[in-house]
């Protein structure tokens, strides 16, 4: 039976064409189902999933109704479109995406150009968050923000721009200030701008585009925060934002850079507290945010302190899952690591696709680790073979300057998760780190889930009491 999300694949033939022509015309065709609903647009190279994250389940605590849209998925499609908690169905995904695509099919009948398979699905999701009628749409863009489909959006309550990095250069530019102007795109007239750009030049490309669109700018980029404490279950992170006190808010999601993510968000939502747009309790938001979890973003999937865990038989160490597949990424998880696993042996379980930084990413890796077993990700046409990766580790040095080293070089994920549980039930690894491509993180954690038995979902809801953090 050809799903809907086969159908959607059937796109893919007309790549990531940026532009806003094509998905106009394709939501006039339907209604114009985007227009009418409050929008918190989100751009940004690295953080924008995770902020997204923490701004829907903040104003989820407060009582609010929020659709969420992001990319890409993990697992499974339907993640990509959510509304209070819950992800679309593949029935409802069915009834609007048939829609959408219906519309589709006649624009090329017309003899206009075809949308693009992302297109297609962000109308299938403005049908269906227009069914659900949300409180507020927390809306992730696809890649950069000007041409992006979701800047199709006419007035939202806040665009947000959580940083500029190197990524996707051969649409987005080779410089900051290139990418930062895509990213700027975002912003609309008079609509708050709120920045957590680091770069001098990329920030002031940001700030130039809000005064000329009369966007108020709120540049949180130098706000300071503490880390409190961290452990591998969470972390507890505190802040000023322009005199208002959040103090011990606490996270599951791990790391300084989420800590930055984090910031981001709360800024967000004070911004829309002081502009009166929202309602917060101080109680219900910091309840929502120890809610948030973002899949394969440093998760811990199993812990040997745990006393329940699916894992619990099969593994002798930590098992984490992160999805560093570019530069930033991974000096962001190399510094996560030094903090969370401070001395402890980890074996490096990792696979790349084409056409990312792969020499600068396994520079921050080897900073983790010499120990490795090369894989590839499960991504048709894309995926880096695991020889080549392999051969990529071979080239690359320690700190030392020493030579890494491959355990194993494993032609699909399944394989390398079975290897990597041979080593550590050996003994010789305190965490085993899976990384790189989203899509082996994906692969890995279906393999993961499958082996313990639980559904996608089992993870999202461990441990949902406040840690205290007595066991950093």
């Amino acid at each position: 039976m050809t799903t809907a999300v086969d159908k959607f694949h059937e796109f893919d033939r007309f790549g990531s064409v940026l532009g806003l022509q094509r998905v106009s015309e394709l939501l006039k065709r339907l209604g114009n189902p985007h227009h009418g609903m409050k929008y918190i647009h989100v751009a940004g190279t690295n953080g924008k999933g995770s902020t997204c994250k923490f701004i829907e389940k903040g104003l989820a605590g407060c009582g609010y109704k929020v659709g969420l849209y992001i990319s890409p998925y993990i697992e499974k499609f339907n993640e990509r479109i959510q509304c209070d908690g819950e992800m679309i169905t593949d029935e409802e995904l069915e009834l609007y995406g048939d829609q959408a695509l219906a519309k589709a099919a006649e624009m090329v009948e017309d003899g206009l150009d075809s949308p693009t398979e992302f297109e297609v699905v962000m109308a299938t999701a403005f049908l269906f968050f227009k069914s659900k009628n949300p409180d507020y749409v927390v809306l992730e863009v696809g890649m950069g923000g000007i041409g992006d489909a979701t800047n199709v959006i006419e007035k939202p309550l806040a665009s947000v721009i959580t940083s500029v990095a190197f990524d996707h250069m051969h649409v987005l530019g080779d410089t900051l200030a290139e990418i930062a102007w895509n990213k700027a795109g975002i912003i609309k007239e008079g609509c708050p701008v709120i920045s957590n750009v680091k770069d001098h030049d990329a920030a002031a490309v940001v700030a130039r585009r809000a005064y000329e669109m009369g966007s108020r700018l709120y540049d949180v980029s130098k706000i300071r925060f503490s880390t409190d404490w961290i452990s591998p279950e969470g972390q507890q992170v505190s802040m000023e934002l322009w005199h208002t006190d959040y103090s011990e808010v606490i996270t599951r999601m791990i790391g300084r850079h989420q800590a930055e993510n984090l910031k981001t968000a709360l800024a967000t939502i004070e911004v829309l507290r002081q502009n009166r747009d929202v309602q917060i309790s101080r109680q219900q938001l910091y309840a929502g945010i120890r809610e948030a979890v973002q899949p394969g973003r440093f998760e811990v999937v199993f812990s040997p302190e745990r006393e329940e865990d699916g894992l619990a038989e099969e593994w002798n160490s930590y098992v984490v899952l992160d999805g560093a597949h570019n530069d930033a990424g991974a000096e962001a998880l190399q510094k996560t690591m030094a903090d969370v696993f401070p001395g402890k042996k980890t074996l490096i379980v990792a696979g790349m696709v084409e056409k990312k930084e792969t020499e600068k990413v396994l520079t921050h890796f080897a900073g983790i680790s010499s120990d490795f077993i090369a894989t590839q990700p499960e991504y048709e046409g894309r995926a880096m073979a695991a020889e080549t990766f392999a051969q990529y580790i071979r080239e690359t040095r320690d700190p030392e300057g020493n030579p890494l080293n491959i355990l194993a070089v494993c032609g699909s994920p399944a394989e390398a998760v079975e290897t990597a549980r041979q080593e550590a039930e050996k003994g010789n690894y305190d965490v085993v780190l899976f990384t790189g491509s989203l899509y082996l993180i994906g692969a890995v954690r279906s393999v993961l889930h499958r082996r313990a038995d639980y559904d996608y979902y089992r993870t999202l809801k461990y441990g949902t009491e406040a840690t205290d953090g007595s066991n950093r």
